[in-house]
């Protein structure tokens, strides 16, 4: 019995001590990898929400460092959330105007159209001094209109 575990045991130690081990080895495995990609690459947008209907309200208020962007957005029906301010153009400002897309997540059951007040989605986005140095106008886009403020 002793001399059963003493081989065992040493058979055990020296296959860990090859460095190149592999079972692949004994099976007759291949070891050229291949990798299945996209050529053009993995889309980087994975965000699935669409644009609020409408924006209803901006306000812009100061804040230590920069400025909170307040935005309300009407929906269609209720029960829509997830809501977000994304950022076009990696938020840098064309011709002094930042743009913002209003973005919200469908909810997964019908729900029905509700009143105004009830199907109201508020966000905040916080922007650094520092990027709102060439900023003279933020906007928020939604589907069917936007909303700006002059800085």
């Amino acid at each position: 019995m002793a001399v059963r575990t003493l081989l065992v045991l040493s058979t055990f130690l020296v296959l860990t001590g090859c460095s190149n081990f592999s079972f692949s080895d004994f099976f007759g495995g291949d070891d050229d990898l291949i990798a299945l990609y996209p050529e053009e690459g993995f889309a980087v947008d994975n965000d699935l929400r669409q644009a609020v209907s409408q924006v209803s309200d901006l306000t812009i208020a100061q804040a230590a460092g920069g400025v909170i962007i307040h935005a309300t957005g009407l929906p269609s029906r209720q029960g829509f959330w997830a809501g977000e301010l994304i950022a076009e153009n990696d938020e840098r400002p064309v011709d002094g105007v930042l743009t913002y897309v209003f973005r919200i997540a469908e909810p997964y059951t019908s729900t029905r159209a509700g009143t105004p007040y009830s199907r109201q989605v508020v966000v905040a986005h916080f922007v650094s001094d520092v990027k709102l140095q060439d900023v003279t106008q933020i906007r928020v886009l939604g589907e069917q209109n936007s909303r700006s403020a002059r800085r």
